[in-house]
């Protein structure tokens, strides 16, 4: 890595305003630069320093200079460039970069969802589409809820990728009193594990909605975690403890979390929500809907026993029950 950092932020939801946060808290040396979408965003940023649409208690400490609506511009500044937009569209805001635009470029990825016409993780996508080495790649990974790293609680992050001293020195960039940093070289593990937990969040919430209770609960995510290790043990068999914070303490939170999206979307699901009046309600997206469809498409290679992912994909692609298919599914689980 160069040695000041120059990192382009990409996005502008609840998640980019806590990574900026971050590593605008941190110490050490850097340069942070910021691409979003709304102008009017932006303006209301450089005037009054806070976020109009997302976590608006965090005080933004970027320089007026660094933000703006022109990727392009952006990216031509940085030498790392965190995405942080929602997987379902990240093709339609990168429509215009190619792969010389990236040439060179530490690429971390904030997404927890599948590309969804391709049925990739992010750093699939970005190797295939954009020729990012994967040495070059990096995956952030939980548990940690932006609302709590707005309110500066204790959270802890997986900085994961394939060159575990670039993880290090990205992980360098992100510690804080508040924030503790774990490197890992599982990149695939991480994100695939980031990515499902949305889908049993989304099951956790359909259950809730449907007023099962706490033990039930216990033993559906139980289940989930055995899931998750089956999954990634198929897709990438390595040495892995899926006890660890990124699989299982990423997927608790996700789960459990008052401030978790897709268990807030599958309660109203499991409350007698369509899919599109859920959405519309919430404001917000939820990767687990969009992680569903493309883990079902994905599954049909590897062909793993998943009845969780199943019974959510039945409730929300192909109409069915939520009653019957969680009464199906906890026939299922032990």
């Amino acid at each position: 890595m160069d040695s000041v950092a120059k990192i382009a932020v990409i996005g502008g939801g609840s998640w980019a305003t806590a990574n900026i946060k971050m590593l605008a808290d941190n110490r050490n040396i850097k340069e942070i630069f910021w691409w979003m979408r709304n102008q009017d965003a932006i303006e209301h940023i450089k005037t009054y320093r806070h976020n109009p649409n997302y976590l608006s208690s965090v005080e933004i400490n970027v320089p007026a200079e660094n933000i703006s609506t022109d990727l392009k511009e952006i990216l031509s500044k940085a030498n790392m460039v965190l995405l942080n937009v929602p997987a379902a569209f990240l093709k339609e805001a990168l429509s215009d970069i190619n792969p010389d635009d990236l040439k060179g470029k530490k690429i971390i990825s904030a997404i927890k969802g599948f590309v969804p016409d391709e049925h990739l993780i992010i750093g699939e996508f970005m190797h295939c589409k954009y020729k990012i080495p994967f040495d070059d790649l990096i995956v952030i990974s939980g548990p940690c809820h932006a609302e709590e790293v707005a309110l500066e609680k204790l959270s802890y992050l997986t900085i994961s990728s394939a060159n575990t001293q670039l993880a290090q020195d990205f992980a360098n960039l992100l510690n804080t009193r508040y924030i503790k940093t774990n490197v890992s070289d599982d990149i695939y593990g991480t994100e695939y594990a980031a990515v499902l937990k949305n889908i049993y969040a989304v099951a956790s919430g359909i259950c809730h909605g449907l007023g099962y209770g706490d033990n039930f609960q216990a033993v559906l995510i139980s289940n989930a975690i055995s899931e998750i290790k089956r999954f990634v043990d198929a897709v990438h068999p390595i040495n892995r403890d899926i006890k660890e914070s990124a699989y299982l303490g990423d997927l608790l939170v996700t789960a459990y979390s008052q401030f978790s999206r897709n268990r807030m979307f599958g309660n109203m699901i499991g409350k007698g929500y369509t899919v599109k009046s859920a959405q519309l309600e919430m404001n917000m997206i939820a990767e687990g809907y969009y992680a569903a469809h493309s883990l079902h498409q994905i599954n049909r290679n590897f062909k793993v026993p998943m009845p969780i992912c199943r019974a959510v994909y039945a409730i929300l692609y192909e109409k069915h029950s939520p009653h019957i298919e969680m009464k199906l599914l906890s026939e299922k689980l032990s």
